[in-house]
């Protein structure tokens, strides 16, 4: 009987590359965030994958209404993960009240996971859990009028306001 191989794709020692997208209700407090944030990473950690970028896009305008919300807290994932850890992590967005929706797509195969290198330390980690203001509010005035550093949520303090 002639030996069957397993695919590239299964072999030992490489993993795929995924980005995932879940956005949360926009009234989520940061504390939930971080929380949410730290179970997805500890479910990566633990399955074998590596976390390489994580980014908070803030509070948008969602194209349609979901879940009887306008608005949403979009958080941005890419890391690199074995088979399964996919739906690991989509079963626990799953059971969090405070996410709305959630989308993976897998964009590498193949890949030898020291070749990448993680942009996530822990003053980062720890700012895409902040909750920003969107800029209906404030140009509204919803929310106070300071000026945000795009990448990572905190104040400029080279203008002045």
């Amino acid at each position: 009987m002639p030996e069957v191989r397993a695919s590239i794709r299964d072999e030992i020692g490489t993993l795929r590359e995924y980005e995932t997208v879940y956005i949360l209700k926009p009234d989520t407090a940061q504390d939930e965030i971080s929380q949410m944030n730290a179970r997805v990473r500890q479910i990566l950690e633990s399955m074998g994958g590596k976390l390489l970028d994580l980014d908070n896009w803030g509070k948008r305008k969602l194209a349609y209404e979901i879940k009887k919300q306008l608005k949403g807290i979009y958080m941005y994932w890419r890391y690199l993960a074995p088979s399964g850890v996919v739906e690991e992590v989509q079963r626990n967005l799953r059971m969090l009240d405070a996410v709305i929706r959630y989308y993976t797509v897998r964009i590498g195969e193949n890949i030898v996971p020291d070749t990448r290198t993680s942009a996530v330390d822990d003053a980062r980690f720890t700012a895409a859990a902040e909750v920003r203001p969107d800029e209906e509010e404030i140009v509204t005035g919803a929310a106070e009028r300071e000026e945000y550093d795009d990448e990572f949520g905190e104040p400029n303090m080279d203008e002045e306001v």
